[in-house]
């Protein structure tokens, strides 16, 4: 079983019960597109918790004659990558550095995007895990789109430093998925911090939770859905709700004579959803429960960016394929609850054979530090059953991939003239059990080197246990 799955509804006899858990994308062409400014509601006149990031300055850097896996084409050896000002400026054969440039000798190694994990509870989910750090499921009522994730998430969960030793530069902190609708996500760069503001990534587009099957079913069953018939009763009256909210809305939106509706933090999120504002992630196991997520999307007007888990994905890769939603998964967890029973090993490359964009995440804070080796795992299984997956599929599994569910492709998940300096430096073969992260670069910024301790992470909450490191 997951370590992960007590982390997935209320602490005590539930938790042991409870689970949270292509075709090739094109390459962007995005150059160096400025955040997006938008207000998180159209009902509210006033900034939302706005982030604060702010990118370190950094010298440029070019990594040079190493193995480049760019996520936006072929393999390319002897490559160099320039980075400057927080942005990729160049990749190829023939790159010049800068006088002022850190030249890091790149012979035998590899070098990566930045890793991006589309499911994580860090921080909502943070160590010690204690009742007193279990912030993930707001479990009082089966939809509460009301709640940001944000709100939860703790800075100095000393599991970050450990997740950016993996190779991770970004991730998307869900809450988890004891309810119908479980609220907003946010958007985070791994990078030290004091607050969660620091961390979010401007202009990135929330994301909201949902889940389907057994969890929601078992959680409520005294006091709510207790079927799935009773959880697809509860994701339309909400839906329902949230169209007459919206409805109330641009109507007074158009002239704004007279007094404005009453806001409804919980409509609101699920307005912006209908608004196509919000992108939808939904845990979903079983490939029959997809099919009928699918029709509730069709039925209410939004669109279903990514399931999560997707155990049975193979059954309905067509399905997914031909409705543009993401597959977000594990290589190999299955039978820890009946609905993950029926799982396959070769379940990404199944989906990435029918057409459908395949996303390797963790769900779990110890798989966020081995990302590359559940896309290796993915990956061999497939060849082992005589599906032709290359590097450059598997690479976009935990890299383009993700960034395309969070809405963030054209900002970052490919090394790419233009985007984000999010880069990672391994010792090998990123898909070999052997290697590991040497250094990690987020937005330009060298967070991560393995031989240099002032140049890692530490939190407060390992002040005293660890040697010094990069903090605030």
């Amino acid at each position: 079983m997951p370590a992960s799955l007590a982390r997935h509804a209320p602490l005590g006899a539930l938790a042991l019960l409870l689970g949270c858990t292509s075709a090739v994308v094109p390459p962007s062409t995005a150059s160096s597109p400025a955040p997006v400014v938008r207000r998180d509601s159209v009902s509210a006149d006033r900034p939302q918790y706005p982030s604060t990031y702010a990118r370190r300055a950094e010298r440029p850097v070019l990594i040079k004659d190493a193995h480049v896996l760019t996520a936006a084409g072929p393999e390319l050896e002897r490559a160099s990558v320039l980075l400057r000002d927080g942005r990729i400026v160049a990749v190829g054969a023939d790159v010049a550095a800068p006088a002022d440039a850190l030249v890091i000798d790149g012979r035998g190694k590899w070098v990566t995007p930045g890793l991006i994990d589309s499911h994580s509870h860090l921080g909502v989910y943070a160590a010690p895990g204690t009742q007193a750090e279990s912030d993930g499921n707001e479990a009082t009522n089966p939809v509460t789109a009301e709640v940001w994730a944000e709100h939860s998430i703790w800075p100095q969960d000393p599991q970050i430093p450990l997740a950016v030793a993996g190779g991770i530069t970004m991730m998307q902190v869900l809450p988890g998925s004891a309810n119908l609708i479980g609220g907003r996500s946010a958007i985070v760069r791994l990078v030290p911090a004091r607050t969660v503001q620091e961390m979010k990534v401007p202009g990135a587009r929330y994301g909201i939770k949902m889940a389907c099957g057994e969890n929601p079913k078992r959680v409520y069953q005294n006091r709510g859905p207790s079927t799935r018939m009773g959880n697809m009763a509860g994701y339309r009256q909400a839906f329902a709700d949230a169209e007459q909210y919206r409805a109330r809305w641009d109507a007074w939106l158009r002239t704004r004579q007279g007094e404005p509706p009453a806001r409804n933090l919980r409509q609101e999120t699920l307005a912006e959803v209908l608004r196509g504002n919000i992108l939808v992630h939904i845990h979903c196991y079983r490939g029959d429960e997809m099919a009928q997520m699918i029709d509730l999307a069709r039925e209410f007007g939004f669109r279903i960016r990514s399931f999560h888990h997707v155990v049975e994905g193979y059954k309905v890769a067509d399905l997914l394929a031909a409705n543009g939603i993401a597959s977000s998964l594990w290589a190999d967890w299955w039978g820890f609850k009946m609905e993950s029973y029926d799982g396959v090993p070769t379940n990404a490359a199944l989906v990435q054979q029918a057409g459908g964009r395949v996303i390797i995440h963790s769900d779990s804070p110890e798989g966020i530090q081995r990302l590359n080796q559940e896309a290796a795992k993915a990956m061999q299984a497939g060849r082992q059953a005589g599906i032709a997956i290359t590097r450059e599929q598997a690479i976009q599994w935990i890299t383009l991939n993700p960034a395309w569910a969070l809405g963030m492709e054209r900002e970052t998940g490919s090394l790419e003239p233009g985007k984000a300096a999010d880069v990672v430096v391994w010792s090998g073969d990123p898909f070999s059990i052997y290697s590991k992260a040497e250094r990690v670069f987020n937005d330009g910024w060298m967070i991560f080197d393995r031989t240099d301790p002032t140049r890692q992470i530490r939190t407060d909450f390992n002040l005293g246990q660890t040697a010094p490191g990069i903090g605030r």
